[in-house]
């Protein structure tokens, strides 16, 4: 009898998705509204320290405590962490000088940005429909930022800078897919999942030094809250992926740009432009393409796999 917790479950599998879009946009528009009053460096903290106790509970629930604090290479974990944390600072940075919808759309470069890395570091093969994608999905890529940094933007403009972090953040996740990989390699994902929260939290402890704000009893809730939120959603994506395929499930990443639009002209009146739109569909073409062609190498596998009678 198969485990209903691993079964092929698809509208549970969305649903529990979605519902972590949702929460990641809610908490990224949580971020936005308190990025006046308080740094980076101070968000990333509250928001690392607090989904830490959404983690452990969730471990313990499905019985990977163990697991989770066991770990072969914790170098590997220090590098991750400092990546991941490098890539929440930077959003949030991004987040205070952009639209929401347009943070969104610049995220959804990662993918493409992975694919490159994965070439450059691993020696994983790209292929013409692959470049293609690479090259599709980096003209949208530089469709996006041309208002921000093409002919008279200046370094000195909120927006540009805010454009210049996003990216930055967007490449440095590219780095945390790659750190990723040779990670699953030797350790369990609930150790990878606990020791970035636990490595963001004492890394982004290290900027008090350069000034915190103290907040206010509802900002402080509002801090403590994106952390919950931010535990809930990774452990609803976590969940998602026991239901569903991954090849599956991608393309629904992309219902975080309308979660964006609804919530950025809700909560602080912004409309994303076409420029923006134009580009942000020519990144996720691209992203799509990939998983396509990458949906299309597994059936390849599964159809020019052996038989196994044992099987």
């Amino acid at each position: 009898m198969a485990n209903p917790l691993t079964s092929h479950r698809p509208v549970l599998a969305i649903t529990l998705k979605l519902s972590a879009l949702v929460l990641f946009t809610v908490m990224s528009a949580m971020i936005k509204a308190l990025s006046a009053d308080f740094p980076p460096g101070e968000m990333v903290f509250f928001r690392s320290l607090f989904a830490i106790p959404v983690i452990l509970v969730y471990l313990i629930a499905r019985g990977q405590l163990r697991q989770g604090l066991i770990v072969k290479k914790p170098m590997g974990h220090f590098w991750r962490g400092l990546l991941g944390t490098s890539a929440m600072g930077l959003t949030f940075t991004g987040l205070g000088l952009l639209p929401l919808p347009e943070v969104t759309a610049i995220g959804y470069a990662t993918p493409i940005f992975t694919l490159i890395l994965a070439a450059l570091m691993l020696g994983e093969t790209i292929r013409l429909v692959r470049i293609g994608a690479v090259a599709l999905g980096l003209l949208g890529v530089i469709v996006m930022l041309w208002p921000r940094l093409g002919t008279g933007a200046s370094l000195d403009q909120a927006a540009t800078i805010g454009a210049l972090c996003v990216l930055g953040a967007t490449v440095a996740r590219a780095f945390v897919q790659i750190h990723i990989r040779q990670l699953v390699q030797v350790d369990h994902a609930a150790a990878i999942v606990f020791y970035f929260s636990l490595t963001a939290t004492l890394l982004s402890a290290l900027t008090a030094f350069f000034g915190w704000t103290m907040p206010t009893p509802q900002q402080a809730a509002i801090l403590i809250l994106t952390g919950l939120i931010g535990g809930v959603a990774q452990i609803l994506v976590t969940s998602s992926y026991r239901f569903g395929q991954a090849s599956m499930l991608a393309p629904y990443d992309y219902a975080s740009m309308l979660f964006a639009i609804v919530i950025g002209y809700v909560w602080f009146d912004e409309l994303p432009t076409l420029v923006m739109l134009a580009g942000a569909l020519l990144v996720i073409a691209g992203n799509v393409v990939v998983i396509w062609r990458e949906r299309q190498l597994g059936l390849d596998n599964v159809k020019t796999r052996p038989l196994n009678p044992k099987a």
